[in-house]
């Protein structure tokens, strides 16, 4: 079909070795809530992650969860006034999965 090469891009260094190697996928990446929950400590003093979402409603718990599990995310200190909310901060490897760092 395309018999004359020098008309034909060459686009495979756009592409990364490991870009169709999925296997690993779902265990590394991100959801969507994840984050949009980590890009908001991009913002804040030493990436202190948020409480509550921009409608005012409490993050969902299984999200701070696997935040914390993988690594993306860091306790970092006790609420003395709330003692069940656990304050979060980014880590270098959140930085680097929101695409700063």
């Amino acid at each position: 079909m395309f018999a004359d090469l020098d008309r034909v891009p060459d686009w495979t260094h756009l592409f990364h070795l490991n870009a169709l190697n999925d296997n690993e996928l779902e265990v590394i990446a991100p959801t969507l809530h994840e984050l949009l929950y980590l890009r908001r400590g991009l913002t804040q003093p030493g990436g202190k992650l948020p409480l509550f979402d921009l409608d005012g409603q409490e993050i969902d718990a299984a999200i701070v969860r696997r935040c914390l599990q993988v690594g993306w995310a860091e306790p970092w200190f006790n609420n003395p006034l709330k003692p069940g909310w656990l304050v979060c901060k980014l880590t270098m490897s959140g930085r680097r999965v929101v695409g700063e760092g």
